[in-house]
């Protein structure tokens, strides 16, 4: 089963309401040329699913576009892993654009929780609008995308594709997650393949199943053509 939106094509912005809209543009100005697999594209994908899931499970759909749009504003992975600056630059767009004070609350909270922080760390969502915002921002790490994007971050990063010799690790806190340098295809292991069971609504777990199951098959083949067991 496959996202519906996933086949729009990516220029066209969803009809939205004018908050939504100049949000949109200036998040799409700010993020175009970005290369490490956090660009306007993902964005505008996560958007867009979203929409999908909010609309499907009930969620209020200014707030859940809204948090899409801003969920990576100022990721912790490129900003010394500090986990703030992401609900304070969300913060202060919204306030410029003339959102409403309990707008702006909600969708921060989407923000300051929304990052996957470790296998043993739990990041529950608050809010059904957080949790249909999450699960399309995992839905976009898995499948076939998510493993361009996997790889795209890791060369990003200065991280080796793969390493035999250096095992997956279940990290226990957030701070061993984020001190990881481990390589890419470790990540399969520590986060990619453990989303499908972390999604929140059934819309999203719907949405998981075939891109978890491609992902599962893709890493089989990786090891098979590499000569590992």
């Amino acid at each position: 089963m496959t996202a519906q939106s996933d086949s729009q094509p990516q220029s066209a912005l969803p009809d939205s309401t004018g908050l939504v809209a100049r949000v949109a543009e200036h998040i799409k100005a700010k993020f175009l040329a970005e290369s490490s697999g956090h660009d306007w594209h993902h964005i505008n994908r996560v958007w867009r699913l979203a929409r999908q899931i909010a609309e499907k499970e009930g969620a209020n759909q200014e707030v859940a576009e809204l948090g899409a749009l801003v969920h990576d504003i100022a990721d912790w992975k490129f900003h010394g892993g500090d986990d703030s600056v992401g609900p304070r630059e969300a913060e202060r767009l919204l306030r410029d654009e003339g959102a409403a004070p309990e707008v702006i609350e909600q969708v921060v909270d989407i923000v300051e929780t929304i990052s996957f922080k470790g296998a043993g760390v739990q990041t529950a969502m608050r809010t059904l609008e957080g949790k249909c915002v999450q699960d399309a921002d995992r839905l976009d790490a898995i499948g076939a995308i998510g493993i361009a994007r996997c790889f795209a971050y890791g060369g990003h990063a200065g991280r080796l594709m793969y390493d035999p010799n250096e095992p997956p690790v279940m990290h226990a806190t957030a701070e061993a997650y984020k001190a990881s340098k481990g390589h890419s295809l470790n990540h399969f292991y520590e986060k990619l393949f453990l989303l499908k069971e972390r999604m929140n609504t059934p819309t999203g777990l719907a949405l998981a199943e075939e891109r978890h199951q491609f992902m599962q098959e893709y890493v089989r083949r990786f090891l098979d053509e590499w000569g590992t067991e």
